[in-house]
């Protein structure tokens, strides 16, 4: 499976990420996926989603204004959090360095 994925569309102002885990909930396989400018955005999608016109395979070479958007910084004011999320990695994954 593919570890670089571009959103189409920016996901709170970011649209590179990396995919960390892979998991099954309720029988569908859920992808955690982590923007590789900020972990604090992060998100599971479903493989249909991840498959679907939202995603491209890969890092795709965008300007640094269409990759970081004003929507970024609007998020990083707006949304300031105390509380530090947890994010587990597998034993299998590739970002386990552990």
């Amino acid at each position: 499976m593919e570890y670089r994925w571009t959103s189409n569309k920016p996901i709170n102002g970011l649209r590179h990420f990396v995919l960390l885990n892979e998991t099954k909930e309720k029988g569908n396989m859920i992808f955690l996926m982590v923007s590789v400018i900020d972990s604090d955005i992060n998100l599971k999608i479903t493989r249909e989603e991840l498959n679907s016109e939202n995603w491209q395979m890969g890092w795709i070479n965008l300007s640094k204004p269409e990759s970081i958007t004003e929507e970024y910084i609007i998020y990083k004011f707006s949304n300031k959090v105390d509380d530090i999320v947890e994010i587990l990695i597998n034993e299998d994954s590739s970002f386990n360095i552990s």
